[in-house]
C-alpha cells in the first residue's frame, strides 16, 4: 500500500520557543519546515515548490505577516497564506483577508483543533487550486494547438487540390498525348500527396481517441504485412529493403500503435533517400527479448540536419524540402511510442543516413 505524501507546511515565527513547539507537535501529521525570520523563510520557500501552507506571525522583527504575506505572494503566488495573530490584530488582518493577502487567520494561542484544521481546509484550497492551474495550462495548450491544427490542415489539404484543379484547367488546351500524360503525373503526385495527409490524419485520430488494445503480437506478420507495400515501391526505386525479426517469447501490445511506429519509420526511410545514390538501403530489424521489443530502422538516405533533430517529432514540421512530407508522420511515432511507455531516439548525419531506435515494453498479464 503506497503511503500518501504528507503536507508541506512552513511556520514563520521570531520566538524559537513557538518553533520548536509547533515542529514537536505536528511533525507526525505533517512535513513541518520552520524559520525564524523572513529570509529563511524564503530559502525554504525556494527549495520547495510543493509547500502547501505558509503560517506566519503577525509581529515580526523587520516586517508584519501582512506585509511578508504581500511580498511573498508575487513571487509565490500558490502556497496558501495564514496568519498567526493576537486580538488587537484583528482589523489589519481583516483588511489583509479582504485584499486577497491570506486564506485565514488563526488566534494566538493557537489550539491544535485551529492549527489542524486551517491546515487541512488549506490542503484542499492548494489542491484545488492546483487542479484548476493544470488543466488550464492544458486547454491553452489544447486551444493553441487546435488553432496551428485547423491552419496547417486547411493549407496542406488545399494545396495538393489546387495542383489538380490547375492541372485539368491546362490540360484542356493541351492536344499533344504526351503532354497530357505528364499533366497525368503531376495530378498522380499530388492525389498521393493528398492520401498520405488524409492517411496520418487518420492515425492521429486513432492515437488522439482510441483506447489501446493489447494483443499477443507477431512480428513477422506484423512486419510482413507492412512490407509488401514498401518492396514494390523499393524496386522500383533501386532501393534494397531487407528485414529481421528474433523472437522467441510471447509479447502483448497494441497492434494498431506499432503499425504506425513501424509504417511511419519505413516511410520516410524509403521516402527520403538520395535519389542518385548507389547501393540504397532500408533495414529494419526487430528483436523481442525481456518483455521488451526493439525496433531499429536504417537507411543510408539524405539524413537529417543537427539543427532539426530536436524537432522532427514535432507536429507539421518538415526538416527537409527535399519530400513532400504531411508533417505527420513522426509526430504520430512519437505519439503513439509515448502512449505505449517506449522511448525512440534519433541519430543521423546528412548524406550519410538516418537510425531510428524504438524500445517499447510489453504488456503483462493480459487475459483473453
Amino acid at each position: 500500500m503506497i503511503t500518501p505524501e504528507k503536507i508541506k507546511v512552513l511556520y514563520i515565527d521570531d520566538e524559537l520557543n513557538n518553533l520548536n513547539a509547533f515542529k514537536a507537535t505536528y511533525r507526525f501529521d505533517y512535513t513541518v519546515f520552520i524559520a525564524q525570520d523572513i529570509p529563511k523563510a524564503y530559502e525554504h520557500l525556494a527549495a520547495h515548490a510543493d509547500i502547501c501552507a505558509v503560517l506566519c506571525d503577525q509581529r515580526m522583527p523587520d516586517k508584519t505577516g501582512v506585509e511578508f504575506f504581500e511580498e511573498m505572494r508575487e513571487q509565490y503566488p500558490d502556497p496558501v497564506r495564514m496568519l498567526i495573530t493576537g486580538y488587537t490584530d484583528v482589523e489589519s488582518v481583516i483588511n489583509a483577508i479582504n485584499k486577497g493577502h491570506i486564506f485565514r487567520y488563526i488566534k494566538k494561542p493557537w489550539t491544535d483543533v485551529d492549527i489542524k484544521s486551517a491546515i487541512e481546509e488549506a490542503n484542499k484550497y492548494y489542491s484545488a487550486n492546483s487542479l484548476l492551474s493544470n488543466k488550464n495550462k492544458e486547454l491553452k495548450s489544447a486551444y493553441e494547438e487546435l488553432g496551428k491544427f485547423a491552419y496547417n490542415v486547411t493549407h496542406d489539404m488545399r494545396g495538393p487540390l489546387l495542383s489538380v484543379i490547375g492541372a485539368l484547367e491546362l490540360a484542356k488546351t493541351m492536344d499533344s498525348l504526351e503532354e497530357v500524360k505528364d499533366i497525368l503525373d503531376m495530378m498522380d503526385g499530388a492525389v498521393k500527396k493528398l492520401d498520405e495527409f488524409i492517411k496520418n490524419m487518420h492515425e492521429y485520430y486513432n492515437l488522439k481517441r482510441s483506447e489501446l488494445i493489447f494483443n499477443e503480437i507477431d512480428f513477422n506478420k506484423v512486419v510482413a504485412d507492412i512490407s509488401a507495400f514498401f518492396r514494390i515501391g523499393g524496386k522500383m526505386d533501386n532501393v534494397q529493403f531487407n528485414y529481421h525479426v528474433v523472437q522467441n517469447e510471447v509479447f502483448f501490445s497494441d497492434e494498431i500503435g506499432l503499425k504506425i511506429i513501424l509504417n511511419n519509420l519505413m516511410s520516410n526511410a524509403f521516402k527520403y533517400q538520395r535519389r542518385n545514390a548507389d547501393n540504397k538501403f532500408v533495414d529494419v530489424s526487430i528483436e523481442v527479448a525481456d518483455n521488451k521489443v526493439t525496433i531499429i530502422v536504417k537507411d543510408n538516405g539524405i539524413g537529417i540536419e543537427e539543427s532539426h533533430i530536436d524537432s522532427v517529432f514535432k507536429m507539421f514540421y518538415r526538416a527537409t524540402s527535399a519530400e513532400t512530407g504531411s508533417g505527420f508522420g513522426l509526430y504520430n511515432v512519437k505519439d503513439a511510442v509515448t502512449k505505449l511507455n517506449g522511448t525512440v531516439e534519433l541519430t543521423s548525419v546528412v548524406n550519410e543516413g538516418t537510425i531510428f531506435k524504438v524500445i517499447i515494453p510489453g504488456k503483462q498479464n493480459v487475459t483473453n
